[in-house]
């Protein structure tokens, strides 16, 4: 026996009411529809229900809803198809008027992307092909532990191979329980600052330093206290001058950003006595420690005896790239329950998924291989643009060519007008920062701040002699 099935009529699945003051029903409807087309809560070229069906969504007589119809195709608002039905017609779009552009907040803005740009990280294509193939098979294997609410310090896999990782390479022993993973270093900075400092307390900053980690503890309510970097470091005497009580210093010993020092032992071994007699936390960032080209590997502030006044925070983004949001922070046993309590009240816990496949890699030696790939390339970037600036310069800058790192100086001479760097990089069209952005007061010397990695050699040879020709026409 043949089957039929009925049509299932189309209702209008917006928010639609009937004005029931205005006039008779046929009235009513038609005022609804048109304001709803004019309004572009129905758009163009949209299938307007049958006259029965909407009448039968509005509660009203079927002829109301065919003379509204008519009145839709009198204005022009709608249009009937034989066979088909009636439909919202195509009109031009209403005039409206312009409205200010909104400014958008340099912190949120993207990042420069051109050479000298810092932070910029080489798409490797084997790398990406062995993630894509090790992250595909481990979301097609995934069990319910996966997929479900995770430990708020991060998968277990990833913080045992980053404990190792340290051990082996950075000087210290750390337990995998008071590893966290983190979506950036700036996120882990927030955590501590909630979870192990109060608002109004005194943080040491590196003068110069990284802009970034400066405002995120103060818009975490730290009162920064800048301190002065000289060529052995972040100079102790002058920030135990001016703020003889502080609750934190973040430093970037092995690698001084921006000004490449190397802390020296004495130093570092200071700040770690005066951390631990005064009760204080050392917020050690270790950005860039894989890329060292000359000499051994240097020990963490956390591996001379500092382990527990030591926060160390390391990250993926210069090895694998930003745009996966993926690091990690160690923090002393004695912190970790106040970090695991202030994590509760931010994202909970970590994507365990891309983590799980970053751990199979570390442990297969894959990624080992990767960086020491990319220090070949990062090494011979670097030697291309210290080369260039020379060669085009003329003496107008003094380039500092790092042992370590992703990024060199190149300085001007003292003496010049303040505006004399921002007006040279303006003529040369690079992205590069400038020294005193850096800075919080006026800087001792002024120049470029470079980054080489991830960009391609030929743009940065040519963005360099722009860089060398417009330091020479400047002073020329």
């Amino acid at each position: 026996m043949p089957t039929t099935s009925k049509r299932r009529e189309a209702v209008l699945d917006i928010p639609l009411e009937l004005d029931r003051s205005r006039g008779n029903q046929a009235l009513q409807v038609h005022a609804a529809l048109r304001a709803a087309i004019l309004e572009g809560r129905l758009a163009a070229g949209l299938r307007l229900p049958s006259t029965r069906a909407l009448a039968r969504q509005f509660r009203v007589k079927r002829n109301a809803v065919v003379i509204a119809y008519e009145h839709l195709q009198s204005d022009g608002l709608a249009e009937a198809r034989i066979g088909s039905g009636t439909f919202v017609a195509l009109l031009p779009a209403p005039a409206r008027r312009p409205e200010p552009a909104k400014s958008v907040p340099e912190t949120v803005r993207p990042l420069p992307a051109g050479p000298f740009a810092l932070g910029k990280t080489y798409a490797d294509p084997q790398l990406l092909r062995r993630l894509a193939a090790v992250t595909r098979r481990r979301i097609m294997r995934a069990d319910d532990i996966e997929f479900g609410y995770g430990d708020p310090r991060g998968n277990k896999a990833l913080r045992e191979q980053v404990a190792r990782y340290l051990a082996t390479s950075r000087g210290f022993v750390c337990d995998p329980d008071c590893v966290f993973v983190i979506s950036g270093t700036q996120q882990g900075l927030r955590l501590c600052a909630e979870a192990l400092l109060s608002p109004g307390d005194t943080v040491w900053m590196e003068e110069p330093g990284y802009p970034v980690s400066r405002r995120t503890l103060a818009l975490a309510g730290m009162t920064i206290v800048p301190v002065p970097v000289d060529s052995e470091g972040l100079d102790m005497g002058a920030g135990l001058a001016t703020a003889a009580v502080a609750r934190a210093a973040y430093v970037t010993p092995s690698h001084q950003f921006p000004t490449g020092v190397t802390m020296t032992m004495a130093r570092r071994t200071a700040l770690v006595e005066w951390a631990r007699a005064s009760g204080a936390w050392l917020l050690e960032d270790d950005y860039d420690s894989e890329f060292r080209y000359a000499g051994p590997p240097l020990t963490a502030l956390a591996g001379i005896g500092g382990g527990d006044r030591v926060i160390y925070f390391g990250t993926f983004s210069k090895i694998l790239g930003a745009g996966l949001r993926l690091a990690y922070m160690v923090v002393p046993p004695a912190a970790v329950d106040a970090v695991i309590a202030a994590r509760a009240g931010h994202d909970r816990f970590p994507p365990g998924i891309i983590a799980g496949a970053v751990a199979e890699l570390m442990a297969s030696g894959f990624l080992a291989d990767h960086i020491r790939r990319m220090r070949r390339r990062y090494r011979a970037a670097r030697d291309v643009v210290v080369s260039a600036l020379e060669a085009s310069a003329g003496g107008a800058l003094s380039v500092v060519k790092p042992e370590q790192g992703l990024h060199l100086l190149a300085l001007l001479p003292a003496g010049l007008p303040p505006d004399a760097a921002a007006v040279i990089r303006e003529r040369a069209g690079v992205q590069a920062w400038l020294l005193s952005e850096t800075c919080v007061g006026k800087p001792e010397a002024e120049g470029f701040v470079l980054g080489f990695s991830g960009h391609e050699v030929a743009e940065l040879d040519a963005a360099a002699v722009k860089l060398g020709e417009a330091g020479r026409s400047y002073l020329g």
